[in-house]
């Protein structure tokens, strides 16, 4: 007999399997969420951070240079000295030759005059200071003769201490030029990891950085009216006329300028010799405190003296800054104080 009654709706077996599937699609989010947590990018530096990375790179690339400016003065004295020495060799080979000449003449005419065999052969040998201690054959000889034998041998005694000398000039002008390269390698590796950074930011970045940069590098936005007198406003007029010159490592100018090179030349343009670097410009001159500042004065900044300025009074100075800048006019205190000189 047929059964009328309605079958039970089967509720634990529908809704069972949608609480599981409810269940992993939210464990399955969670997961994905702490994934995508975990391996998220980094935020991106601001635009002061990329300026302060970009500040380091540059002071660092100063500091480069400096070292720079340095071994290739080194490089420079001892290239001259070399060639002197060089000179000096090939002065004294010309004379040597003159003088063998001279022995080859006498030498010569003991032969024709019958003398004895064994003269003319210590007169042409290598060594004549062998035939200076055969006493007996000394005696033989005129004056002149003998005479010309001790000329020689001085001279070959001083050759000889020549060719030492600049075969060790030699050495030490190769390794300065080693140093040399070494230094300017380090200099373009910190300007070219800085570029890098300015190379991944948009224009408009860029831009804002340099403004944060800007100094009065105008000729005309800033005008200097003392009170520096003598050789001191010398200098500062000539700094002065540099604005808007670039800043290029290891230049000296007229048309480019780093730091030391600046100064250098304003203080030359004003009759006063100082040294190339920043580390021999720190030594010129007197100590001056920087409350005792007056304009003129070379003003050094960061622990490692590598980068100077010129100071002008009112809190200013005026400064070659860094790769990609130009000379300009700029507060003191954008960098840090190390010491300053008074240098006229």
């Amino acid at each position: 007999m047929a059964s009328h009654r309605k079958p039970r709706p089967r509720i634990l077996a529908s809704t069972a399997p949608r609480a599981a599937v409810g269940v992993t699609a939210a464990a399955i989010a969670s997961v994905t969420l702490l994934s995508e947590s975990a391996t998220a990018a980094p935020a991106k530096p601001s635009i002061t951070e990329v300026k302060a990375q970009i500040d380091t790179l540059n002071q660092q690339a100063e500091v480069a240079t400096q070292n720079y400016d340095q071994a290739k003065e080194q490089t420079d004295t001892q290239r001259d000295k070399t060639n002197q020495l060089l000179t000096q060799v090939a002065r004294k080979t010309q004379q040597m030759n003159d003088s063998r000449r001279v022995l080859g003449q006498f030498a010569s005419e003991q032969y024709r005059d019958g003398g004895i065999d064994q003269t003319v052969q210590l007169l042409l040998a290598a060594d004549p200071e062998q035939f200076l201690n055969q006493s007996h054959m000394v005696s033989q000889l005129s004056t002149t003769q003998t005479e010309a034998l001790k000329n020689f041998q001085i001279q070959q005694e001083q050759a000889s201490i020549q060719r030492a000398q600049a075969t060790a000039s030699l050495t030490q002008l190769t390794n300065a030029q080693k140093t040399l390269a070494t230094q300017k390698k380090t200099v373009q590796t910190k300007l070219a990891a800085a570029q890098k950074l300015l190379n991944s930011l948009t224009a408009e970045q860029r831009a804002k950085i340099a403004g944060m940069n800007k100094g009065s590098s105008s000729k005309t936005s800033y005008t200097y009216s003392g009170p520096a007198t003598g050789r001191a406003a010398a200098a500062i007029s000539f700094a002065l006329a540099q604005r808007g010159k670039p800043y290029v490592y290891g230049a000296t100018g007229p048309g480019s300028y780093d730091c030391s090179g600046l100064t250098q030349a304003a203080y030359r343009a004003a009759g006063v010799k100082i040294g190339r670097t920043t580390y021999d410009q720190a030594k010129e001159g007197v100590p001056v405190s920087k409350a005792d500042l007056q304009p003129g004065d070379l003003v050094f900044f960061y622990s490692g003296l590598s980068h100077v300025g010129i100071y002008l009074g009112n809190g200013q100075i005026v400064h070659a800054p860094h790769t990609g800048a130009f000379v300009e006019v700029a507060p003191l205190s954008w960098m840090p104080f190390a010491t300053a000189r008074r240098v006229a």
